[in-house]
């Protein structure tokens, strides 16, 4: 692989990372420290101070266990970025347990409480040009990091990354795909090419003396 081919595969990483854990994370990134990425990739998550939109065909609140289920055609919403899944578990602190069910119906992503996020089945991640593609993500808060499993795909304008795993340290940036063969395709930029009228305009010059 190139020097400019592994230069665009790990920005297609730290990029894609950005875009998963903006969806759901961001509003929790803003209340924990150090706990963004670094600043030459805070552009990704431009959208963190805005609120968090869930909609959901049901919502199974287990207080007891601290847990909130949204299941059945689950989008979620911030700024311009979107995720798409079949089911989203958020484990939270107890003291945040009160303000879960109103997230979904106010639009409003106010808590900062929520300690893990699992996105299951068919997930998509989409940001403008950019999306990622997986089986299930997991968010954790604690950690600060973010894992796409289970055929992942990622993409960012015409160029594609397939593997198994992808794990990113949001606090880092470090990026890693594993867990078997990795594909990618890189298309090189394409300049515009010369015009030929420009050309023999040039050849037909005569200087006028």
């Amino acid at each position: 692989m190139s020097a400019r081919a592994t230069r665009r595969w790990r920005e297609l990483l730290a990029v894609t990372a950005i875009v998963v854990a903006s969806a759901v994370c961001a509003s929790d990134a803003t209340a924990q420290k150090n706990s963004g990425p670094p600043n030459a990739l805070q552009g990704f998550s431009q959208n963190r101070d805005e609120p968090v939109k869930i909609r959901a065909m049901s919502l199974d609140l287990r207080e007891k266990d601290k847990i909130a289920t949204f299941t059945g055609d689950v989008y979620v919403l911030q700024g311009d970025t979107e995720m798409h899944c079949e089911v989203l578990v958020v484990s939270y602190e107890p003291e945040a347990g009160t303000r879960m069910a109103n997230a979904a119906a106010s639009g409003s992503g106010g808590d900062r409480q929520v300690r893990r996020i699992e996105a299951k089945g068919d997930v998509v991640v989409v940001q403008k040009n950019q999306n990622a593609t997986g089986d299930a993500a997991t968010f954790d808060m604690r950690e600060n990091t973010v894992t796409l499993v289970g055929n992942v795909v990622v993409t960012r304008g015409a160029n594609v990354l397939r593997g198994q795993r992808l794990v990113v340290d949001l606090t880092s940036g470090v990026s890693k795909m594993d867990g078997g063969r990795i594909d990618g395709i890189f298309q090189s930029e394409r300049r515009n090419p010369a015009d030929p009228r420009n050309s023999a305009e040039k050849g037909n010059t005569v200087e006028k003396r």
